[in-house]
């Protein structure tokens, strides 16, 4: 038995939970694009501009009719994580396993530079190209590279290996925080640089095929050459091949065991939704409170007019005579009769109309992935509401209108979401009442409705009936901060 260098234990290890980690990354993340299967470089997001979907279903060009909880598409928990429509709880999944997998790939990118194990996957000279191309030749004709040309890789894998530790694992690192709104916020110009959510979203994509194709020429590699070698290596960090037969059972038993496991977290999470839910957002929520919550917005906003979408998607639909009777009275009567109460105030469109009014540019993101540049304009929240009483933490805003669906399938509830004091106070937390310099369209919530750009398109309550102070949200619905929180189970905290 001989220790072979180039494995030691560390890397083995890291190696190992990167797999794990980058299959529940995958598998959440299958379910968060099967939510809104269609991509785009533009935030128009309008229909027919998608470069690429995965559904056949052919949408209608006029806005407020088709929602995109519609364009959904169920995936089956062997695929995704969870499956079954349940984009919240595969954010969830996916925002613990990017810590997780940050966290892991920090210590291996370390212990890599601190040991000099770098140069095994790191280019010094200018002939691997050269090296690299003779590779690909060889592997074109379905021969293998003789075994010295491994110095533990040949050149073609130290290149492949290097683009994805280097380039294309980065790429997915940036592409997914810039899809967070506390982001968009603090850093506009970044956001915009790589082609605004849209565009961060699509090289997310891209960056996610790319690792792919690596992971399954890599495992193709391993089993297919040499692999009497290899496997010895990264199993017992050995150099006797007559292990083979050891490793061989090892790893095949070992990938057998993590396929497993994570079709097991599937229907783990589906059999109890609201355990999962409690399980995970605790976690995730670490990772808000240390690196987004303290992001304030940028002074200056990096969107124009020229930035404005030409459609805009909707999430819900107005109020019905059955949810509403008072809101399409309102309606019929061009909001005449239209009232907001904001604590002990009954406020009036006209009411509204008479305070500062703020305009600014902003991207809204849903959950789903979908986006829309606008001009909003609005009084702002802190200018509505009353003094804080004491003990008040949170500001309460109810809808007229009522939840799409409910995720246990009871009757739906009254739409209603719960923003933090700091985020009602936020200069672009407003009641908007104009979009694009026009009234405010009845399929995005007019009279009017809530912006609060830090967070996702779930807080931005539509057709607004009331406002006020609360001290606690678990006092309300379900506890969980919100009719999307209760409904979808997604995260009270939307700044990503």
């Amino acid at each position: 038995m001989g220790i072979n260098p180039d494995f030691p234990m560390w890397l083995r290890a890291t190696h190992l939970i990167n797999f794990i980690l980058i299959g529940m990354l995958l598998r959440s993340g299958f379910e968060i694009l099967s939510s809104m299967p269609r991509l785009w470089w533009s935030n128009d997001c309008a229909p027919g501009k998608e470069w690429l979907k995965f559904t056949k279903r052919e949408l209608p060009r006029e806005e407020g009719v088709y929602t995109s909880l519609m364009d959904e598409k169920s995936l089956s928990p062997i695929i995704s994580l969870p499956g079954r429509e349940n984009v919240g709880l595969g954010r969830h999944w996916h925002g613990a396993a990017v810590m997780l997998w940050v966290l892991n790939g920090l210590v291996y990118v370390t212990l890599l530079l601190s040991t000099g194990l770098w140069r095994r996957i790191v280019p010094t000279s200018w002939e691997v190209f050269g090296d690299a191309w003779e590779s690909a030749k060889i592997y074109a004709g379905f021969g293998v590279p003789s075994l010295e040309n491994f110095q533990p890789y040949d050149a073609l894998q130290m290149l492949a290996y290097s683009a994805v530790i280097f380039v294309f694992a980065p790429m997915m690192m940036f592409t997914g925080v810039a899809m967070s709104p506390a982001i968009r916020e603090r850093f506009p110009r970044y956001v915009k640089m790589l082609g605004g959510h849209q565009g961060a979203r699509s090289l997310h994509f891209l960056s996610m095929v790319c690792i792919s194709v690596f992971i399954i020429i890599h495992v193709t590699l391993v089993f297919a050459v040499h692999r009497e070698h290899n496997l010895v290596h990264m199993v017992f960090g050995d150099v006797d091949t007559a292990r083979y037969a050891q490793a061989f059972t090892a790893i095949t038993l070992t990938i057998a065991a993590v396929i497993i496991f994570w079709i097991a977290l599937s229907y783990f999470t589906l059999a109890d939704r609201a355990r999962a839910h409690h399980f995970l957002v605790p976690f995730t929520e670490l990772g808000r409170k240390f690196f987004l919550n303290p992001l304030k917005a940028a002074p200056k906003n990096a969107f124009t007019d020229a930035d404005i979408s030409q459609f805009h998607w909707t999430n819900g639909l107005p109020p019905t005579e059955e949810e509403s009777r008072e809101w399409l009275a309102a309606k019929s009567d061009d909001w005449e009769s239209y009232r907001v109460q904001v604590g002990d105030r009954s406020l009036t469109l006209s009411d509204l109309e008479a305070l500062p009014q703020a305009s600014y540019i902003a991207t809204h993101t849903c959950m789903q992935g979908w986006s829309a540049t606008s001009r909003w304009e609005g009084p702002r929240l802190r200018d509505l509401l009353p003094p804080r009483p004491e003990g008040a933490n949170y500001v309460l805003i109810e809808s007229y209108g009522l939840a799409q669906q409910m995720y246990d399938n009871r009757p739906r509830e009254p739409f209603y979401a719960v923003i933090e004091a700091s985020t009602a106070l936020e200069d672009r937390t407003i009641l908007a009442i104009r979009r694009n310099g026009h009234p405010l369209e009845v399929h995005l919530g007019a009279p009017a409705r809530l912006r609060a750009e830090s967070q996702h398109g779930y807080k931005a309550v539509k057709w607004v009936k009331s406002i006020q102070w609360i001290a606690d949200y678990a006092d309300y619905g379900d506890g969980r901060g919100g009719t999307r929180e209760d409904s979808a189970l997604q995260a009270f905290n939307g700044r990503i």
